[in-house]
């Protein structure tokens, strides 16, 4: 009986589907297959000979290199491989368990303290070494058997003191048992802790150790670095290369202080943490605060913002410069960052992400605003056609020796490590790549390695909140919102396009200004569809209106490619281009003012790792839609709290488009389905 290679449900075809690339060199058809998320395997068919042969990870990169070079291969090339490095760590195997490491090594963990009492050791050694001020435990407790009974003794004293007794009043009677500060402040939180160790040592499982080691107050000082574009608390969001990661850093910090600050309080503890933004020094700060040594964080006591410049041998770069041509200054921006951590933390200890870490034996975490590998497609063999104005291979190299360095990796989505089943994720790219005349990497990181965690970014609900909260709504804010929507564009400087009609429903789109977030194609699309315009007005915010004003080479072609549009098509009356804005307050107001015109916000970008902003429109209750690619597709149930569109297909993103308000003008009642199944999700995952 034949097998059927037609069907769909055959095989050949399954194989077919999950094949990511081909490469053909004659007689060769060389093909890379992904079965599933993190999951690899490469193959080579004979065409002559009609063979298959499975191929090495490193001869499947050979054949990419000899597409490139043709038959010029170095057969002495350098090939990295950093699987040995964590050979006999624990691994998942399951691609569903991807990104969920803490809750992966608690139950490994808890696993073998259960089958091994032995296991129980490095966690005495933990207790007993765990300090800042002082330890857990003191030299009186030696042995497991001994913190087992210590432990026994302690819970039933406790246990007949009234609960909100202070721990000052019992501390030296603990002491004299060998238990030391950080256990809790109260009798109470004391007991609890104590009762969670004693449930531990006697039946190990992973909820109680998980609740156990998130009471220990272990970190006291934490330091984020994010060099690239204008980190400030004020009128930075929309110039270049500053967007989401400002916004994501400032809402964590907030929030981690808090935190911080109530865990040393209920352990009892008497110290103060302190958080250090580390960035660029910017002398020319075009109106920010980017010129400022230190700055701190408001609605903090203890955050601040350190700016330390770029040097080189010619003295401090005062201007701003893009993200792809910082490399040249970080070696020296690194040694003078951690110089000045070092004074800031008062003698704490030295504290620097690559160069200074093993030094200071500090916890290294890594958070990718945005992986540059999978934004430019065939980045990496192509790597010299982009060198001179994107410097992958710098960033690449940087990337893996970071992500490789890192403890554990922070992650807004699934899709940032491991894609989906039809796209390639932004650290499943670096599992094996080549730069051909430079490396090969046939292991370069493991996406089921459970370093990796994802941790989704909400959107700030002091700022973004249903246009339905009438009480709360920024009404003293629509005159100068008003002013940016419609007033002609020759009395305002920051605006270009005007909107004669104010009863059409506005499609609204704001991000930074390039290739990537794709503000033109949206536009474009919005272009050339006559019906679309016949609907709806557009309004795009991002990057300047004047070329002049920009120094960015992504944004300076994407200006010119928007005028070019605004003259070509024709646009008067039905589109309004507005500059960046930096007031989030206003931002906010301005998602909720689109909303009252029933709009839709509209996200084109060709990549995005999470999609802040679609967060932040769905929260105010404005239907939102998303680029399918990457994180925001884990955002958006698609048809149910919002739609996905694919940015390579403008035509159906226009036609999805144009069914949507269509369907509004039918039935009004469906814009608030979807506004309402926006906030349902952003209330049920974010």
């Amino acid at each position: 009986m034949k097998p059927c290679i037609n069907s769909e449900s055959g095989p050949f075809f399954k194989f077919l589907q999950s094949a990511q690339e081909a490469i053909v060199l004659p007689p060769f058809v060389v093909i890379a297959v992904r079965p599933r998320p993190g999951v690899w395997e490469y193959f080579r068919v004979n065409g002559y000979e009609l063979t298959v042969d499975h191929l090495s990870v490193s001869e499947y990169l050979r054949f990419k290199e000899e597409l490139v070079d043709g038959g010029c291969i170095d057969s002495y090339m350098l090939e990295l491989d950093f699987e040995p490095f964590n050979a006999t760590f624990p691994r998942r195997t399951r691609s569903s368990s991807i990104g969920n490491g803490v809750l992966f090594l608690n139950r490994h963990l808890s696993s073998n303290m259960f089958h091994k009492k032995e296991s129980l050791e490095p966690l005495l050694d933990f207790l007993r070494a765990h300090k800042y001020e002082v330890m857990m435990l003191n030299d009186r407790i030696q042995i497991i058997s001994k913190l087992q009974s210590a432990l026994s003794r302690a819970y039933e004293y406790l246990s007949k003191l009234p609960f909100e007794t202070p721990y000052s009043e019992f501390e030296f009677y603990l002491r004299g048992m060998g238990f030391e500060r950080g256990w809790g402040d109260t009798a109470q939180r004391v007991s609890e802790m104590m009762r969670l160790l004693l449930d531990i040592l006697h039946a190990p499982d992973p909820s109680t150790l998980a609740t156990f080691l998130g009471r220990i107050h272990m970190v006291f000082n934490v330091v984020i670095v994010s060099p690239h574009g204008y980190f400030g608390q004020a009128n930075v969001l929309g110039l270049p290369d500053t967007g989401g990661q400002i916004v994501y850093i400032l809402d964590q910090v907030r929030a981690l202080e808090k935190e911080m600050l109530l865990r040393k309080q209920e352990q009892g503890l008497d110290v103060i943490p302190k958080i250090l933004i580390v960035t660029r020094l910017i002398p020319d700060a075009k109106g920010t605060t980017c010129n400022q040594k230190l700055e701190r964080i408001s609605g903090t006591n203890h955050t601040y913002i350190l700016r330390v410049p770029f040097r080189s041998e010619n003295g401090i770069l005062h201007k701003w410069i893009s993200r792809f041509d910082v490399w040249p200054y970080l070696e020296t921006f690194a040694e003078d960052a951690s110089n000045e951590i070092a004074a800031e933390l008062q003698g704490t200890g030295s504290y620097n992400w690559q160069l200074q870490r093993r030094k200071s034996c500090r916890v290294a975490c890594n958070i990718a605003h945005a992986l540059e590998k999978t934004k430019y497609p065939d980045s990496d063999i192509y790597w010299r056609k982009y060198d001179d104005k994107y410097h992958f291979a710098c960033q690449f190299t940087a990337d893996l020796i970071s992500m490789n360095n890192a403890d554990f990796i922070i992650t807004s989505s699934y899709q940032e490590i491991a894609g989906s089943m039809n796209n390639v994720g932004q650290y499943e790219s670096h599992t094996a790549f080549t730069l051909p005349g430079q490396y090969r990497v046939v292991h370069g990181i493991d996406v089921f390695d459970p370093k990796f965690n994802i941790v989704s970014p909400g959107a700030d609900m002091s700022i973004y909140f249903p246009y339905t909260d009438k009480e709360r709504r920024l009404t003293a804010l629509h005159g100068s919102i008003e002013e940016l929507l419609y007033i002609p564009s020759k009395m305002m400087s920051m605006c270009d396009g005007m909107l004669s009609d104010r009863s059409k429903p506005l499609i609204f789109s704001m991000a930074r200004l390039d290739r990537v977030k794709n503000l033109t194609g949206l536009v474009e699309c919005y272009c050339k569809s006559s019906r679309l315009r016949e609907l709806v007005n557009l309004v795009i915010v991002g990057g300047y209106i004047d070329v002049k004003n920009s120094r960015d080479r992504e944004e300076m072609a994407e200006i010119g490619k928007m005028h070019a549009l605004i003259k070509r098509y024709d646009l008067h009356g039905q589109f309004r281009w507005i500059q960046a804005q930096m007031n989030r307050a206003r931002n906010g107001e301005l998602y909720r003012y689109i909303a009252d015109t029933k709009g839709a916000f509209v996200q084109p970008a060709f990549y995005e790792a999470f999609g802040l902003t679609v967060v932040e429109a769905m929260t105010c209750g404005l239907p939102t839609f998303a680029t399918s690619h990457d994180g925001s597709a884990e955002i958006i149930e698609h048809g149910i709290s919002g739609f996905h569109v694919d940015p390579y297909h403008p035509d159906q993103v226009a036609a999805s488009l144009i069914g949507f308000f269509e369907r509004c003008q039918k039935d009004p009642s469906y814009w608030d389905e979807i506004s309402e199944g926006g906030l349902k999700r952003i209330y049920e995952r974010f």
